[in-house]
């Protein structure tokens, strides 16, 4: 006769909490000591299996995802980006997929592109992955002025600024944010819990490992974006950026120039036959290495430079990576660091979770009833508006505004080109680039940036502030960044001056006719480090001006004295956008 059973099936919860810990086991093991990439596609294939027994049990009521994506004149960008998506999507199956859609994920394209072509080419990726299981809301300058047309009757100039109907487009990151954002509220939201998750169009959801294996689909975002706003009362959280750092080069170059100078250095003692150490690294992995003012915002700057490691395969020779790395020279002016890459770090996310003070507007997720924040003082089209909305989110909400270890790949430019594919602020004519634009919005948007950190401290914007006391902020601030600014201008000229005499001294190897063409790139740089920093620079000029400095100072008073007027006409823009049962 049959024995009875003498242990019970376990339940579809237990089935799942079990699969969670199988999870929780393989996630310690692919990154113990480092990347472990042999156990990557078992620690994959753990999580669809956990999908498949959530689908068993039914009623999945874990968030929904809406993901808001701007681009401009991006469509390889764009098709990047989305390509990572769709490969998130089946590596880890978050939600499933049903009659060949995606469950739960929506993604509104906001696009802020001006050329027709660009626009068709946009639209046309759209439909590709449409086809592949996304669903894809397409939010282009019609459908946009339409949004702006029935909001007509409330004053939104100085949130969604005033771009004329027939040049709608090249609006710039964060006012088509915050008309995205006014898009998503008048849309009827899902059945199950929704996130809101902005990213930007030269982003992956993949991170970098400091191995072979470079580039990979090994963070599991939505699920653990579910868990940690499950787990908690967060209404906003912000990842980071691995990869190219998030800052402009006018920002990096006192840095980048001692590593363009060690190399220098490296090479001269070097024979350029032997093999180039490209796997060293460079002993420190400071926070921020990227940015010569690390100490503005709290960190350490390194005091050695940083080693270029040749990607090139095989064992190649100093001679053969002098000429790659010359070839990355110009990829810095487009917002590549060649030498201080930001490596992805394991740390469990839920474990990661800690009080935030600065918004990386590629990379945020937040609740609905976070609309109430936009993009503050996006009309002036600064750098820095991140940080910025950061810390007047680190005022008002508290430690309902975090951050976890989930950062996404950041790719500024196009292997093809080695530029940008769109890069607003940064103009190139044949070999000559000219940042002062975005040099100019780089430092006003730090002026702003640390004005508000200082007024926010005094109780703005929940108290009101006189337009003296916040002029006063913002001109010792100003005065503060100058002094910075200028003593960094001073240590550039030292280092152009002693890069030059290096690579010039002909008794050097790379003197000889197979390195024409590198030595050609190297002395480029140099001329666009002395139009960009140089002691005639215009953007170094600007910064000294009283004259420019009056203008700028009006229209910052006038925008941060502005806030609460903004904020009423937005709550009043929601109000009149929001479905209503």
């Amino acid at each position: 006769m049959p024995f009875p059973a003498t242990c019970r099936l376990a339940s579809a919860d237990e089935q799942i909490a079990a699969q969670q810990a199988v999870i929780t086991r393989f996630e310690a093991a692919l990154w113990d000591g480092g990347f472990n990439a042999p156990l990557l596609q078992s620690y994959q294939s753990a999580w669809r299996r956990l999908e498949a027994l959530i689908a068993a049990r039914g009623d999945d009521r874990r968030h929904h995802f809406a993901l808001i994506i701007p681009v401009a004149d991006s469509p390889a960008q764009l098709r990047r980006c989305l390509t990572s998506l769709i490969e998130l999507c089946r590596t880890f199956g978050y939600g499933g997929m049903q009659e060949g859609v995606f469950q739960k994920l929506t993604v509104m394209l906001a696009d802020d592109t001006q050329a027709p072509e660009l626009i068709a080419a946009h639209q046309a990726i759209v439909s590709e992955f449409i086809a592949q299981g996304l669903v894809i809301d397409y939010f282009g300058l019609a459908e946009q002025l339409a949004l702006m047309d029935a909001l007509s009757g409330i004053k939104l100039d100085s949130i969604v600024g005033m771009a004329p109907r027939k040049a709608f487009g090249h609006k710039g990151q964060a006012m088509m944010r915050n008309i995205a954002y006014l898009k998503l509220a008048q849309l009827s939201t899902p059945s199950s819990p929704l996130l809101v998750y902005t990213l930007d169009a030269d982003q992956q959801f993949k991170v970098k490992v400091d191995s072979a294996d470079g580039e990979v689909c090994a963070v599991n975002f939505f699920a653990q974006l579910d868990a940690i706003f499950s787990t908690s009362d967060a209404d906003v959280l912000t990842g980071k950026v691995v990869g190219d750092p998030p800052v402009s080069p006018a920002v990096m170059a006192s840095n980048f120039l001692d590593d363009v100078i060690g190399f220098l250095q490296e090479m001269a003692a070097s024979d350029p036959a032997q093999p180039y150490p490209h796997n060293a690294a460079s002993a420190q992995e400071a926070d921020a290495a990227y940015h010569d003012m690390a100490g503005l915002f709290g960190f350490e700057s390194p005091t050695d430079a940083y080693r270029y490691r040749c990607a090139l395969d095989g064992m190649p020779s100093n001679a053969v990576c002098f000429d790659d790395f010359a070839r990355h020279l110009k990829r810095f002016f487009h917002g590549e660091h060649p030498t201080r890459i930001t490596w992805y770090h394991y740390q469990a996310a839920r474990e990661s979770v800690q009080p935030a003070r600065t918004v990386y507007t590629g990379n945020y997720v937040f609740r609905p009833r976070a609309l109430n924040w936009f993009i503050p003082f996006a009309p002036l089209r600064l750098r820095m508006s991140g940080p910025t909305l950061g810390r007047l989110m680190k005022a008002e909400l508290g430690n309902k505004f975090i951050s976890a270890n989930l950062p996404m790949l950041h790719t500024r430019t196009l292997d093809a080109t080695g530029e940008a594919e769109f890069r607003p602020g940064v103009v190139t004519q044949a070999d000559t680039v000219d940042l002062s634009d975005e040099f100019e919005r780089q430092f006003m948007g730090d002026v702003m940036l640390f004005s508000v950190e200082t007024l926010a401290i005094q109780g703005y914007p929940q108290q009101l502030l006189s337009a003296d006391s916040i002029a006063a902020t913002l001109d010792c601030v100003r005065a503060d960044l100058v002094l910075k600014y200028s003593t960094r201008q001073a240590k550039i000229l030292v280092k152009l001056d002693a890069l030059t005499h290096l690579l010039n001294t002909t008794t050097h190897w790379w003197h000889t006719p197979e390195h024409i063409h590198a030595l050609a790139q190297f002395q480029l740089f140099i001329e666009n480090m002395q139009r960009n920093f140089g002691a005639v620079s215009s953007a170094n000029q600007h910064l000294a001006s009283p004259v420019h400095w009056q203008a700028w100072r009006a229209r910052l008073l006038a925008t941060l004295t502005g806030l609460h007027a903004d904020r009423r006409a937005w709550e009043q823009a929601l109000a009149s956008l929001t479905p209503h049962a």
